[in-house]
This record gives structure tokens, sequence and C-alpha cells, in this order.
């Protein structure tokens, strides 16, 4: 019995003409032979089984024939041609990198470099996998590979060009091998099977093709696997079952379950489909394939995106018609959330089954599942709830001027009224206590960026302490009272003191909108004043901010009338030139304060505070 010969060694190709798949390269080594512009080293690079170790052995042997032909193939005649097609030619030296990756190695290669062919004008070395020679290796070859002797031409092959030095990828010349396309695989596996006398279905051929995933190699040995299972006569059938493989069938009865919407349907086909073996995540792969296949199959122009067979092609125009975009997007996108999401799922199953049934919704126009999900709005976190309304103390002015009820324009035994929404104050009923002390004094401590302090100039001590806050409480009570000013009635020329000033200065701030927040903060460094005709005052460091602070000054002129119940108040900006000579001493600033706060004075002498 004659020793068998696999079809991938039995139909390799042995010119260039006969070389599937690579017409433009094949063209390109042919017209330098014929125009005898060859380089030293090539490098050919691409997957595997598409023919790169094939075309470098035609290629050394067609520089070598002595009587090429006027197409530029090799006569295979001649005794160069003969000596390599009997496999006893010495001037073509094959090395398996994989195997001989050490210095020594290619030490050994480069002695063999230096003795002239015995036939022919080229020693032709081909060295396959080079990517796995080692470092130093590559290191050792360069000198050689960069000026090799006038009769030595190299041809590497690698399937991984990434990992070759550049400094070799620079000496070379760059072949970049295709993939496969079907159609060019069918068409050989044909020509294969009419030599043979192996009856096929084109169909059959095609799955062969695709199952090869563009090598010709691995077509070759599957095409081998199923004539010997199906006898010599290769059916679509006998295809699939001999590779189990998921055929079109399952996709395309799935996809007319999806659209009708039937769910009862799909789940029997997925469990038909689990019940022969075939993993979930790869029915949900080839299902998302093949909605991809369609969405190719709605427009002439992609349509040859679709590597099938003719007569699958027709089947995927006609399912295409009958889906929608929308569909095919939602339900791209759905399948491809669930490949995500399928290894760390604990329940695979259930993750496919609903990814189906989402699937089937979108289909639909008033669907739930449209494959974005829900609309989500955010909620808000806390609820608002109406702020209690707080009694406040009445203000007491120095002994001289507020040392009786009458003088504050309070009625200490009357009930006070409650607020009316928007009140420019928190307020805080008087009580009705004889003398207050140190238990019943009420006290506001809250942090100020540059507090403003007032005291009780009662006789007796202690004294009691407000301090208020500044911006910060402004922006506090602003956001209590959520309201405007000007509900609120305008008394004529009711008297204020500078920290209530103070105070409706920053709550102007606080209330700005977002887009001011450059004035409202220059607002809080400023120190307005107030004069006897109620006049304030508003020291400014350049005529740059008078600019910034005019467009305010007639609705912070009404704002400070109404919150503080006085009709007479005007504002002024002016520039203050500020000594910037020498700096104040902290002493300095004490007394400074001191001179314009007595209340401060009287607190600070109580305490016996002192500043070096």
């Amino acid at each position: 019995m004659d020793s068998y010969i696999v079809s991938a060694r039995k139909y390799r190709p042995t010119t260039f003409d006969s070389v599937v798949g690579q017409h433009a390269l094949t063209t390109t080594l042919k017209n330098a032979i014929a125009t005898g512009k060859l380089a030293h080293a090539y490098l050919f690079c691409g997957p595997r089984g598409v023919g790169k170790t094939t075309c470098a052995r035609i290629f050394a042997k067609t520089i070598n024939c002595l009587h090429p032909n006027a197409q530029g193939e090799a006569c295979n005649e001649c005794e160069s041609c003969k000596a390599f097609n009997e496999g006893r030619s010495y001037n073509i030296h094959e090395l398996d990198a994989a195997s001989n990756n050490s210095v020594e190695d290619i030490r050994a290669l480069i002695e063999q470099v230096m003795m002239p062919p015995q036939v022919g004008r080229y020693k032709v070395f081909i060295i396959d996998e080079v990517h796995m020679l080692s470092q130093a290796a590559f290191n050792a070859f360069l000198k050689t590979l960069e000026e090799p002797p006038a009769h030595v031409l190299f041809i590497l092959a690698t399937t991984e060009k990434h990992k070759i030095l550049p400094t070799i990828l620079s000496r070379c010349q760059i072949y970049d091998f295709n993939r496969m396309e079907v159609a060019d695989i069918v068409g050989h596996l044909k020509h294969v099977a009419d030599k043979e006398g192996i009856t096929y279905e084109e169909e059959a051929l095609g799955v062969i093709a695709a199952k090869a995933d563009g090598g010709m190699r691995d077509a070759m040995s599957i095409f081998d696997q199923v004539a010997s299972y199906s006898g010599g006569n290769i059916t679509y059938q006998k295809v699939i079952e001999d590779l189990n493989v998921l055929d079109y069938d399952y996709y395309f009865k799935m996809t007319d379950a999806l659209l009708k919407p039937d769910i009862s349907a799909a789940m029997l086909l997925l469990n038909e489909i689990l019940s022969k073996g075939f993993g979930a995540n790869h029915f949900v792969s080839g299902l998302a394939a093949h909605f991809r296949d369609l969405l190719v199959s709605r427009d002439e122009q992609t349509l040859p995106l679709l590597e099938v067979s003719a007569s699958v092609r027709e089947r995927y125009k006609e399912q295409a018609r009958r889906c929608k975009p929308q569909f095919l997007f939602k339900a791209l996108r759905l399948c491809n959330t669930c490949d995500i999401n399928y290894r760390t799922s604990s329940n695979k199953r259930l993750l496919v089954e609903l990814t189906l049934i989402e699937v089937a919704q979108a289909g639909s126009d008033d669907a739930a599942g449209s494959g974005l999900g829900p609309i989500k709005r955010l909620k808000p976190i806390f609820l608002s709830t109406p702020v209690a309304p707080v009694q406040q103390v009445a203000p007491r002015r120095p002994a001289a001027s507020a040392a009786t009820p009458a003088s504050t324009g309070q009625n200490p035994t009357a009930s006070p009224a409650a607020p009316s929404p928007g009140a420019g104050q928190n307020s805080f009923a008087t009580p009705p206590a004889a003398s207050p002390t140190v238990a019943d004094s009420p006290k506001t401590y809250v942090k100020s960026e540059s507090p403003t302090v007032s005291f009780d100039a009662k006789p007796w001590k202690p004294r009691t302490i407000s301090i208020h806050t500044g911006r910060a409480a402004a922006v506090q009570t602003a956001q209590k009272e959520n309201v405007s000013a000007t509900e609120a009635p305008i008394e004529e020329a009711k008297p204020f003191d500078q920290n209530a000033l103070i105070q409706q200065w920053f709550s102007y701030a606080a209330l700005l909108p977002k887009e001011q927040n450059a004035i409202a903060n220059r607002m809080k460094n400023m120190n307005p004043t107030f004069s006897s005709d109620w006049v304030v005052t508003v020291p400014l460091e350049n005529a740059q901010l008078i600019t910034y602070m005019e467009p305010h000054r007639k609705a912070l002129t009404e704002f400070l009338q109404k919150r503080l119940h006085n009709s007479h108040i005007a504002l002024k900006l002016e520039v203050v030139e500020y000594d910037h000579k020498r700096p104040v001493t902290r002493s300095e600033q004490l007394a400074d304060m001191k001179q314009r706060h007595p209340a401060f004075a009287l607190l600070a002498d109580d305490l016996g505070l002192e500043l070096d």
C-alpha cells in the first residue's frame, strides 16, 4: 500500500501562479526576479497557513533556476530545479528558529554562509519562526544579515512580527501576507476534491473555509478529516456533524422566533442547542455574529463583507429585509453585554435566556426592553423640609441709649408675632426674666471668615456676647429663608448698627447667582461703614472695582433698605489709598480694632488681651 500524503503537502504550490490568495505579493517577487533586483534579506510575515514558507521555497528555487521561462517561473527541468524537487539541493537551507534559537546555532549558520553554492547563483537560508530567536542570537546575526556575501540571500518567516527587533526589521524587505478569503479557500478545495474524485456540496466547503479562519493549511486538514468521515461524499450535514459546529439554520430559526416574537420557541431552541453539547457562550457569540451579518446584508455596498457561499448569502438578504435596523442595533448591544458578563455570572443559562427575552422585546415598538434599559431619573436624596421659624432676641443697644425696653422699640410683655416668610433675620423671643445671667444669656458661636463682634453694654457682668459670622452665616440664613426680602415693609429711618449692616451685606452676596461668584467673593473682603445720615460707604482698593460694583448699586441699595427697614440708606463707592510702605504690626492692628469697635475694646480690657 502506498504511503498516504495529506492534502496540505500533496497539493502544496510549486509555482508562483499556483499560490492562492497572494497575487500582489507573488507578482512583486516575480518582477524582482525578472529584473534582477533582489534584496539580500526578506521578511515574510502573516497568519499561519497562508503560504509564507511555501513562497520562500518557490522564490529560492526560481532564483537558482538555470533556464526560467518567460513568465518568470522555474523550468523544473534543470539540475538545480531537479535537486530542489527531490530534496537534495545544497543551495537551500531551512532552519527552524523555534528549536535552533541559541547563539551557537547562529554561529553555525554563519559558517555555512561563507561557503559558495555548487550549482546555481545563490545560497538561500530560510529561517522559519524567526521571532523565536533569543536576544543574544539576534545580536550575533545582525552583522551577517546587514552585509552578507554576494551569493547569500536570507528569507525570514514569522507569524509575530512585533516580537522582532527593529534593527532586524530595518535590514529586510518586509512582505505582509494576507488571510485567505473564504471564496479563495473554497475554490482551492474544489480543485483538490476534483483531483481526488471526492463529491461535495458547495455549502459544506463554505463551512470548512469559515472554520479554517483564513488559513489554507487548516482548511486542507479539515477537508481531509471530513472526507474520511463522509466516505468521499462531503455534504453539509456531514460537515456540521463531524466538526460539531452550530450551522446557520439554528441562527436563522432563532432570529425568526425573536422577530415574531415567540419566547417559547426561542427557549426550546436554546435547550436543543445546549443538549447537543454546545456552550451557551459559544451560542451567544455566534448569534451576535449572525446579527452582524444581517446588518451587513441590508446594504448592497457592505454585502461583500459577508464571507459565505452564494446560497447562504441569499438567505441572509431575505431575512435582513424583515429586520429593522433598530432591532439589529439593540440585539447586537444586548448580545455583546451578555458575552461580557457571561464569565462572571453565577447562573449562565439564565443570563442567556434573559438576553433572548430582551432581544425579542426589542423587536416591538412598545417593548419595555429596548436594549438601552429604562430611562433612569435620579431622585433627590434629601427631601426639602420647611425650616421652623426661630424666635429672635431683641437687639440691645449701649447702656446710654438702650437701658429700657422702650428705647429699643420692643414690648417685653407682648407675645412676639410669628415672622412672615422671607424675614431677613432669624428671630428669638425676648426672655421675660429679670436680670440675664450667663446661663440664660443667648450666645451664638459660628465659625466666621471675617467676624464682627457686638457686646451688650449693660452695667452688670458678665456681658452677653453675640458674634455675627459674616458670609458663612449669611449663606445659611439666605438658604433657610429662600424668599425675597421685598415682601417686608420698609420703615422710615429705623436705626441699625454696624453688625446688622455687615450681616445684610453678606446676605446680598450669598443670594447672587452662581455665575457671579467673582463679585460675591470680592464683596466678602469689603468692609462697608455708614454715617449718621445713613450713607453706606464702601471702600475699594482701585477704580476697577467700582466698575464691577456699579451694576449692583441700585439693587444692593434697595436690598439694604428693605432688610434694614430704612429707606434713607444710600450707597457710596470710593477708592481708598492704602499705605503699603510699612507692614502693620499686630499691636497696631489691635489698637485700630479697639478704636473702631468700642465694644471690642471693653472685651479686650476685661480679658487683658495684648499682642506683641
